[in-house]
Parts: structure tokens; C-alpha cells; sequence
């Protein structure tokens, strides 16, 4: 079991880094207005650009992020998963952007 701290999206501070580790094309589609985007398979390589402090990570539906998150504990990141991932932070109403600039969804 994993000692990773969960928030539901909803609960998220508005003021917390997010760090999404979807896919580009999720990415484009919507996410959080803000957030880091590097995909989960680039995350040791690009360890230099996280910035210090609790960093707040999301994919899809969780699980993606839980794993994310649990490596960066290991490595000596303050972390927490976001619950229920970018599906949670939608049906929440938390504002999302797209990289299209057409209205933001959930991919």
C-alpha cells in the first residue's frame, strides 16, 4: 500500500503546481490552467524542471499520476496524487484550458 498522500480534485488548492503527466494528445485536449505538463515516461530525465515544494500530480483517472507520485517519493519529492485524475477535476468544474484554444475536454 502506498503512503502516497491522495487530495480529490476538487480539494486541490488553487495556488498548487500541478504536474500532469498525461500524453501530449491529453494534454492538447484539456488540462488544468497552469500546470506542468511532462508525460510519465519523460519524468526521470526531466527531473531538473520540477520546482521545489508539494507538487500536485494528475493523469487521466489516477493511476498514471499514483505511480508518477510514488517514484517521486522515493526520489525525495513532496508529492500528492490527485484523485480520480483529470475526469475527477472536470466533473468538479475546475477550470481547464486546451492548446487549441477550442473548448477544453478529458482525453
Amino acid at each position: 500500500m502506498s503512503d502516497v498522500p491522495q487530495v480529490p480534485a476538487a480539494d486541490v488548492p488553487a495556488d498548487a503546481v500541478v504536474l500532469d503527466v498525461r500524453e501530449d494528445d491529453e494534454w492538447d485536449a484539456g488540462h488544468a490552467d497552469g500546470a506542468l505538463h511532462i508525460p510519465m515516461s519523460q519524468v526521470p530525465q526531466r527531473l531538473g524542471e520540477l520546482p521545489e515544494g508539494e507538487l500536485h500530480v494528475v493523469c487521466r483517472a489516477g493511476g498514471r499520476s499514483q505511480r508518477v507520485a510514488e517514484w517521486l517519493q522515493q526520489n525525495g519529492y513532496d508529492v500528492v496524487n490527485v484523485e480520480g485524475g483529470m475526469g475527477a477535476w472536470a466533473d468538479a468544474g475546475r477550470p481547464m484550458v486546451s492548446e487549441s484554444g477550442q473548448e477544453p475536454f478529458v482525453r
